[in-house]
């Protein structure tokens, strides 16, 4: 279904329909990507910290849902111990399990060897590993500090010839036992990813603080310091309700992947107020009135994110979800 047809499902007249439609030609006016490939968290990102346990046929018929939708890379879940995260306990059978659409990417985040082999032994498409631009988050969140990370990750950067490795910049925009983090930082471990072999290094704002104005100043570092903004991922959270403003910064710089997760689900629990990843239906719905190109069927993703908040028994954080989840079956 696309732009035109949904708003037209909304109920408005042909003349607004031709309106919101006109906002398409967008993309030539501003120096922002024709293309986003978007980087669908939710299964993992989304429902890790969730305190019910979810069942296993729930997080299947999520990612399903998700494969239906258009979205071409899907971080399906993560291979870590059960008694950390008890959660992602069930990632082998999920991975067994899933209706594997072709042209689609499943990844499964990987913190260490073991975790790495069992990936590889169910053939995720990509495995993902997650360290940050802050040492106290680092301790908090996975009890070392960034230099251990990198250790710790280094039998997973030597699988990089066998299978795609991605990876995740915690806290590029602020700390929440840190404040402020320079974008030299970010810089600094970024390019260290890039080093070890991934091909791609996502900047995430795990606690939603960043503007515009700080979105801009660490993307102009990366270009100073000779990043290819080609392989850079932007990870906004909501927070602050800064996360679309951020995201089309990050478009007009040339960014051309963003992370977002169904119905807002997710989130730092180190952050005050936190209220989740960006949504993915709000990320679609505003690259399709720019006339950006995502291959992703909105209305599909909806009931993707109906299925999930229903189970879950709470109404989507996305302003898209709200709006439009009730009319779907209009």
């Amino acid at each position: 279904m696309n732009f035109a047809e949904l708003i037209g499902r909304m109920g408005f007249r042909d003349k607004s329909v031709r309106a919101f439609s006109s906002l398409s030609g967008i993309s030539s006016r501003f120096q922002v990507p024709r293309k986003v490939r978007i980087v669908e968290v939710g299964p993992r990102d989304g429902l890790q910290n969730e305190k019910q346990v979810i069942p296993t046929d729930i997080k299947i018929g999520l990612v399903d849902g998700l494969s239906a939708s258009g979205l071409r890379s899907i971080e399906t879940t993560s291979f870590v111990s059960p008694k950390a995260v008890p959660q992602m306990g069930d990632a082998a059978e999920v991975m067994r399990r899933i209706n594997r659409v072709p042209g689609v990417s499943y990844s499964a985040l990987t913190p260490n060897a073991k975790g790495l082999e069992a990936a590889l032994a169910l053939n995720v498409s990509e495995v993902a590993v997650f360290t940050a631009a802050s040492d106290s988050f680092t301790q908090k969140n996975i009890q070392c500090s960034v230099d251990e990370s990198f250790d710790r990750f280094e039998a997973i950067f030597s699988a990089s010839s066998r299978v795609k490795v991605r990876g995740y910049v915690s806290c590029v925009l602020g700390c929440p036992y840190e404040g402020v983090i320079s974008p030299q930082r970010v810089v600094e471990v970024t390019k260290r990813l890039f080093d070890k072999g991934c091909y791609e290094v996502s900047l995430g704002d795990t606690i939603g603080v960043g503007t515009v104005g700080s979105t801009a100043r660490l993307l102009e570092e990366c270009v100073r310091s000779g990043i290819d903004l080609s392989r850079i991922a932007v990870h906004f959270h909501n927070t602050y309700g800064q996360a679309l403003a951020n995201i089309f910064c990050a478009l007009q710089f040339g960014v051309s992947v963003v992370d977002s997760s169904i119905a807002g689900l997710g989130g730092c629990p180190y952050a005050r107020g936190a209220s989740g990843n960006v949504a993915t239906e709000d990320v679609v719905y505003m690259l399709n009135g720019m006339g950006i190109e995502t291959g992703v069927d909105l209305q599909r993703l909806l009931e993707a994110g109906k299925y999930i908040c229903d189970h879950l028994q709470r109404q989507p954080s996305s302003g898209v979800g709200r709006a439009l989840g009730g009319k779907s079956s209009q």
